[in-house]
């Protein structure tokens, strides 16, 4: 029997565009696809990626202090807050635009600002890989060691970038009130970038220099809300072992086993499909009911009808 659910979906970078022009065409198509869903009766959470958005912040707020003296430079941990706000705007106004013209003219749609909590300790904290923001010459990049602490890497050939440290996300600070929002039957998009990365000092939240994965912090979510499903949307309709080889395989269904088994054997990129891939087994293995699949934004609704996407599962 066909069963409505509570499902968390992770949108990836090709949902919001590069730009601010290309954002507002993207939610547009990306609002249609999650509006299919609620549509179909599902209670629907949005997370989304920032990569493109908290990098233009962050050169734009660079640039501001470079030009006033008397301007500090605004913390990265300031700069993810910002790009939850301007993503969460364009993306709630066009999901309620879609609602609208399917008849639903009283349904709620809210962007919750979200912190979350990561460990200071971590040992991402020890080895920052995640690079942010716009290349630049060694002159440059030596200069932002020296005036923000920034520590850089070259890339490739093509320049040095800053890099941050990518923790595991521990805890939604705002969990329970995104819990009643949901309870609630509001529409809700939250932990945008994987959150506002903070760590806990006494009673005071301070951010860190870090972005969260934003697979990983919509995982936790899922768990916490007790979603049926995580759907985490990416490029491609499935995930595929050998992929780009001649033995090349798409994969529809897996148990956890198997996607483990999977991960050992290197199939999936680092800083691509693999934090996916995990994420997935991570929420699957919390609980036998729960079931994470991985496809392409337009083929959510498939997906959920058992049509494509790859499914994992204990």
């Amino acid at each position: 029997m066909y069963k409505r659910k509570r499902i968390v979906i992770a949108l990836g970078g090709n949902a919001l565009g590069n730009t601010l022009p290309e954002q507002m065409i993207a939610v547009k198509s990306t609002a249609q696809a999650l509006c299919d869903l609620i549509e179909d009766g599902h209670q629907v959470v949005v997370v989304h990626g920032n990569g493109p958005q908290v990098g233009m912040i962050n050169n734009a707020m660079a640039a501001l202090s470079r030009e006033d003296p008397n301007q500090p430079n605004t913390p990265l941990s300031v700069c993810v807050a910002m790009s939850q706000a301007y993503i969460g705007y364009d993306l709630q106004n066009a999901l309620r635009e879609e609602l609208r013209k399917r008849g639903f003219v009283r349904t709620p749609v809210v962007t919750v600002v979200t912190q979350v909590r990561v460990d200071p300790d971590d040992p991402a904290f020890e080895n920052p890989s995640k690079p942010i923001g716009h290349f630049m010459t060694k002159e440059q990049a030596e200069h932002a060691e020296k005036a923000y602490g920034y520590i850089m890497k070259e890339d490739a050939g093509r320049g040095y970038r800053r890099v941050v440290a990518s923790p595991k996300p521990v805890e939604i600070v705002e969990q329970d009130a995104i819990n009643s929002l949901v309870d609630a039957n509001k529409i809700v998009i939250c932990c945008g970038g994987g959150g506002i990365p903070v760590t806990l000092q006494g009673d005071h939240l301070k951010g860190a220099s870090a972005v969260i994965d934003k697979d990983f912090a919509s995982c936790l979510l899922a768990e916490k809300l007790g979603a049926d499903m995580l759907i985490i949307l990416t490029a491609v309709e499935k995930v595929a072992i050998n992929f780009g080889k001649e033995n090349e395989e798409w994969l529809e269904d897996l148990t956890v086993e198997q996607a483990k088994k999977y991960i050992e054997e290197g199939h999936f990129a680092a800083g691509s499909m693999l934090p996916k891939v995990q994420a997935a087994v991570d929420f699957a293995s919390s609980g036998p009911d729960r079931t994470a699949m991985i496809t392409h934004l337009n083929k959510a609704r498939n997906g959920i009808m058992g049509k494509t996407g790859t499914r994992i599962h204990l």
